[in-house]
């Protein structure tokens, strides 16, 4: 059977989406390996999103909480709010509860990517805060450390990510994934659907 890796994500602005794309096309890119995109339920009233000026969402599938064990790994995407990861993609984890008590994702490998607004805006606090939903369902964090080689010491131009994900700047909303970041979310796809493939092999 092909080893399945879920990239579930939120979006609002069409950013984290992007990568999530790229992220898909890593793991596909590794031989035996199913990979899916899924997006959380958006929590939000309509009439506030088109306040927001948030686009529609697009037609990538929802995900329930019970949903998640059929996969053998994860990537975990979602913006920025404060430093620590959006509201909508708490509440979908808190919905989890029951996975949490049978332990349906404990030994489960898991990534995470992000979208900030700015350089000092959460790119490491934001996966850092979050590893602790992982901690607590008994998952595997995955970071990526410095395996994207020189990509990870890229000065001359604006980068998002670091070594515990892919990452990306939105700016005021108009500044989209720069070649570079959506590299590296390939590489992250990539990457985290290879050390699923060898966990899954060996249990």
């Amino acid at each position: 059977m092909a080893t399945k890796v879920y990239i579930v994500y939120y979006s609002m602005y069409g950013h984290v989406e992007k990568l999530a794309e790229e992220i898909k096309k890593g793991a596909l890119s590794v031989e035996g390996v199913d990979a899916k995109i899924w997006q959380v339920p958006e929590t939000l009233p309509d009439e506030v999103l088109t306040k927001m000026s948030a686009p529609p969402k697009s037609d990538v599938p929802i995900i329930k909480p019970n949903e998640l064990p059929e996969a053998d790994g994860f990537v975990f995407g979602f913006p920025t709010r404060f430093g620590m990861m959006a509201a909508q993609f708490k509440a979908f984890l808190d919905a989890t509860g029951g996975l949490w008590r049978t332990q349906q994702l404990a030994g489960k490998p898991a990534g995470i990517f992000y979208s900030t607004g700015s350089q000092g805006g959460g790119q490491e606090t934001t996966a850092l805060t979050a590893i602790t939903q992982l901690v607590h369902h008994g998952m595997i964090f995955v970071p990526i450390g410095y395996t994207f080689g020189a990509g990870m010491f890229e000065m001359e131009k604006v980068k998002g990510g670091s070594p515990y994900g892919a990452g990306t700047f939105a700016g005021d909303g108009s500044r989209q994934p720069s070649e570079l970041e959506l590299e590296q979310a390939f590489h992250q796809g990539k990457y985290i659907a290879i050390i699923t493939k060898k966990l899954k092999g060996a249990a």
